[in-house]
């Protein structure tokens, strides 16, 4: 069975809003705060929904490699993740060294306040078959990649 670009799009556009709608899945029913990579993680899948949007609106071939290029960021980011993860590299310091950062002495000291914790990025919260959400996102966005440049080589 031969798909069209058109179709192609599509499913990569719906893979994009499927992975998305998960991590909020995770963070707003299953109580999973993000660490600052997954969030970093989150926007390239945004960027791929309205490029796909886009170019279904428009019939334009060339923004399917537009799509490519954000699965392709946001497998990148996960990759990194991944190593932080594993502790083959150090992360980000606002998420890997329990940073305070950005929140007031004020606030710290105010027991009225609620300051929640630092997500550590470093520290894996959830896997299936030993992959974490990291993982599952670089395995995923790579096959959307693979999707999106169908797409865009379709005549």
């Amino acid at each position: 069975m031969t798909l069209t670009r058109p179709t192609l799009i599509l499913i990569a556009t719906l893979g994009s809003a499927g992975l998305l709608g998960g991590a909020f899945a995770f963070q707003y029913i299953g109580g999973l705060a993000p660490c600052q990579l997954c969030l970093y993680q989150r926007w390239p899948h945004a960027a791929a929904i309205g490029i796909g949007v886009l170019a279904l609106v428009t019939g334009r071939r060339g923004l399917a490699w537009a799509g490519a290029l954000a699965a392709l960021a946001t497998a990148g980011i996960g990759v990194f993740h991944v190593g932080v993860e594993q502790l083959w590299w150090e992360g980000l310091a606002t998420c890997t060294a329990g940073s305070i950062s950005g929140i007031s002495a004020a606030d710290l000291l105010d027991p009225t306040k609620d300051v929640a914790a630092v997500v550590r990025c470093d520290e894996i919260a959830w896997t299936l078959l030993g992959i974490s959400m990291a993982g599952w996102n670089v395995i995923l966005s790579l096959g959307l990649a693979m999707i999106w440049v169908a797409a865009a080589r379709k005549g």
